[in-house]
């Protein structure tokens, strides 16, 4: 059997659902889907935010110490791309429009097949060329939607003559006007597809579905049915797409916020659920494998925050839920798995589905095992985004380890991809640059070193956000302060989970600045060791 369905939903926090002790959301069909499956409660992320996580899952190891939002590089290792050379077939549906960004090259190119669907967030889809602003300023509140911004003289609206943000969330709206029943909504959509591409291929081996949903990424935008489920009163503009930035709304608007994102967490809830009444009248079960996880978190007013990335990453954000249900671990059915695991273990895992080889490069482990027992495969771990600070847990502690500095100097981005989100790097970046001897998972292929942009203001996925804040090194004991609300101190496992720092960014072959960075002992990598071991 080498039949396997991936669903890859963004930004769900894993409190959002009743299998994980979430309680203001229905979420029946997830929990469905945890009495059959393996239900894993210590899973977190590996880089953030989404292309950056992306990687990590394609490649099965961490990359954020080398590389900000980027595409897959030539010397990457993808798993669709294994699996296809090994005889499995895969097929991706997603509506991430990320995907066909300058930042976003090349992942969908290592399936087999794909299909996209258009209109989330900014998919520049709906071609209005002089669009209807002042009915869409008496709909949308500026806050979230900052149309004021927009320069009251043009009349056509361009890319070139208009604020960033005020067109990215312009496009969004104008996407808006093209879905109105929910049958139509991107998400709904993609499911839609999914249920085709099994009907069609129900009698044909080895292949690899992949399912991805840009939501519940905001804007929280969800079909009447569900909005009605958590009304709030509200009677003002229309709140959705909370700026990462601290809470500074009334309760009213922040009940609305939180309600917005609960009523697409529930139509996701409702299309996973579609999924598996297929897999029930198919008769999936007995041979195909489906797992269930998302990027990354999202803070909904928690720590007095709305979003990611600018914060400590706290446990909103990075531990994540993941569920996975294979027929030859059937009768492990509604177990749960205390194993500390990663997102770059899904990569391997994916692998060890099908039979395929694990390339050399990969850090990740297969959580085969894990389904089997619940078993460690390791003792602690490490996550973080390209400049920010690093996180170590050993899952009862967290550590979030932050630089001296969070400019971009003395930090540099390793790449034969100069690409950020939606740009290739301006000429000026160039400036300096020069090629870096190859790393340990770079096949032997010198890269470009390049020199970092300065984080506090051009880091491209923070560019409307403002720079990195709540600053500073600390230590949260999840067992005691599970909210982490109240840091501790206790040195010894601080040196410890130091220790372990340093030791995955080796694993890893971090460059040599990013331990001055964070002020670590820089240690040998296995390759380093390998090369002494042959001198002597």
């Amino acid at each position: 059997m080498r039949k396997t369905v991936f669903v890859l939903f963004d930004s769900l926090n894993r409190l959002a659902l009743e299998c994980y002790g979430g309680q203001g959301i229905p979420t029946p069909h997830f929990n469905r889907f945890a009495e059959r499956g393996v239900t894993f409660d210590r899973h977190y992320v590996g880089g953030l935010p989404c292309m950056p996580a992306r990687r990590d899952l394609h490649t099965g190891r961490l990359t954020f110490m080398h590389r900000s939002w980027g595409p897959l590089e030539p010397f990457d290792n993808s798993f669709p791309k294994i699996l296809s050379e090994h005889g499995t077939y895969s097929h991706m549906i997603s509506d991430h429009q990320h995907y066909f960004q300058e930042g976003g090259f090349g992942y969908i190119n290592t399936f087999d097949s794909w299909e996209f669907i258009r209109g989330q967030e900014d998919d520049t889809w709906v071609a209005m060329v002089q669009p209807p602003l002042e009915r869409f300023r008496e709909m949308f509140d500026d806050r979230h939607y900052p149309l004021s911004r927009i320069p009251k003289r043009a009349k056509t609206i361009t890319r070139g003559n208009t604020p960033w943000k005020a067109w990215k969330h312009l496009s969004n709206i104008k996407n808006r006007e093209r879905y109105k029943e929910e049958a139509e909504f991107p998400c709904v959509k993609c499911f839609t597809a999914a249920l085709e591409f099994l009907d069609g291929n129900k009698d044909a081996d080895n292949w690899f579905l992949m399912i991805e949903t840009f939501d519940p990424h905001e804007p929280f935008h969800a079909p009447e049915r569900f909005k009605k489920l958590f009304a709030t009163g509200y009677t003002g503009k229309i709140l959705d797409w909370p700026v990462y930035e601290k809470v500074t709304n009334s309760a009213e608007e922040i009940a609305e916020i939180r309600a917005n994102y609960a009523a697409l967490v529930a139509m996701c809830d409702d299309q996973f659920g579609r999924l598996l009444d297929a897999f029930d009248e198919g008769g999936l079960w007995e041979d195909t494998a489906l797992v269930v996880t998302t990027d990354h978190g999202f803070l909904l007013s928690e720590h007095d925050w709305w979003g990611k990335n600018r914060t400590p990453y706290y446990e909103e954000i990075s531990h994540i839920p993941l569920m996975i249900y294979h027929p030859d671990y059937a009768a492990n059915g509604g177990e749960r798995r205390s194993a500390l695991t990663q997102q770059t273990d899904l990569m391997p895992t994916f692998l060890d589905f099908a039979s395929a080889e694990r390339p050399l490069e990969v850090t990740g482990c297969s959580l085969r095992r894990v389904l089997e027992a619940d078993e460690p495969v390791r003792d602690d771990l490490i996550l973080g985004m390209f400049g920010g600070p690093i996180c170590a847990t050993d899952g009862r502690y967290t550590y979030y380890l932050f630089p001296d500095s969070l400019t971009g100097k003395g930090f540099n981005e390793y790449t034969v991809m100069p690409t950020h989100l939606r740009s290739y790097f301006d000429v000026r970046e160039f400036e300096g640059a020069e090629m870096s001897e190859p790393f340990e998972f770079t096949k032997n292929m010198p890269v470009m070193k390049i020199k970092a942009r300065d984080f506090a203001e051009r880091i491209p996925w923070m560019e409307q956000q403002g720079g990195f804040a709540d600053v500073g090194t600390v230590l949260y004991d999840l067992a005691a302060d599970p909210k982490q609300e109240r840091p501790v101190e206790v040195p010894e496992i601080v040196a410890a989970l130091r220790r372990s720092i340093a030791r995955h960014l080796a694993r890893h072959d971090a460059p040599r600045e990013a331990y001055v960075r964070y002020g670590l002992t820089q240690e040998k990598s296995a390759m380093q060791r390998e090369r002494v071991g042959k001198v002597i």
